[in-house]
């Protein structure tokens, strides 16, 4: 099949088509159950030669993702509530904290180790999503605005910052399993996770902007369908149950877990 060039990347329709379907189904993962955006970055690192692009390319696509992710989220009200609203502002602040961090120790940090470490870091959040379903927590209804609460949530915020400020990972992957592993229900675990994704995403972009390392020619590519998947997949979160949401939650971040760790 011919090549098209996509900002010096010849890719061919085949690929090109592969692309944008792993574009909208991310998206439809990303606003239905929180994990979507790292098959992106998985599909890039097939076609993709420097780590840094396909990274910088990839973040820059979950900015736009975790603007339409919270447009529609406020439109259907989990954000406009007290509590969206606090666990908003508290997660993308220390969030944007962790980051900051994440990318300090950058360079003294092996980047192998880290991955090893996050991805039994996911697989145990999928576990803990699990066991929380299947068995219950034993304690009363989460509520982020109590002292506790809000620590929680802070403690979640900036665990997801570091390493996507160390490797531009993070975001509602590892954001809406720990909270719902806290006791948030699921639907506004996504919710808030959208916005927090945006402070992530835009942090990171920056950087590897300044690198030259974002195919703005690829964002538009994958961007599209992957926005389109981002208004399905929150369409999906209101039509099915928060407890079958819940397992194929638990279930993708178990099999994404050894997948980050291996590489």
């Amino acid at each position: 099949m011919p090549a098209l060039a996509f900002g010096g990347v010849a890719l061919d329709t085949a690929t090109l088509l592969a692309l944008v379907l792993v574009a909208f189904l991310a998206g439809i993962g990303i606003t239905a159950i929180g994990p979507g955006g790292v098959f992106v970055t998985i599909a890039l690192s097939f076609v993709l030669a420097r780590p840094g692009l396909i990274a910088g390319t990839a973040g820059a696509t979950n900015i736009a993702t975790g603007i339409i992710g919270s447009a529609v989220y406020a439109h259907s009200g989990e954000l406009r509530t007290e509590q969206g609203k606090w666990m908003m502002v508290v997660l993308s602040l220390t969030g944007l904290a962790g980051a900051l961090l994440g990318a300090g120790i950058n360079a003294f940090v092996s980047a192998e180790l880290f991955e090893v470490l996050l991805g039994g870091f996911v697989a145990l959040a999928g576990v803990l999503t699990w066991y929380r379903e299947r068995y219950g927590s034993g304690g009363g209804e989460f509520d982020a605005r109590t002292r506790r609460g809000t620590v929680l949530v802070g403690a979640v915020g900036f665990a997801v910052g570091v390493p996507a400020g160390l490797l531009g990972v993070g975001g509602p992957v590892l954001a809406v399993p720990l909270l719902v592993a806290l006791g948030a229900p699921m639907v506004p675990a996504v919710a808030v996770a959208q916005v927090q994704s945006i402070f992530i995403a835009g942090f990171a972009t920056a950087g590897y902007l300044f690198r030259d390392a974002v195919s703005l020619w690829l964002v538009a590519l994958i961007g599209v369908p992957e926005l389109i998947g981002v208004v399905v997949g929150w369409q999906v979160a209101h039509r099915v149950s928060a407890r079958r949401l819940k397992l194929a939650l638990a279930v993708v971040l178990v099999t994404l877990g050894p997948y980050i760790a291996l590489g």
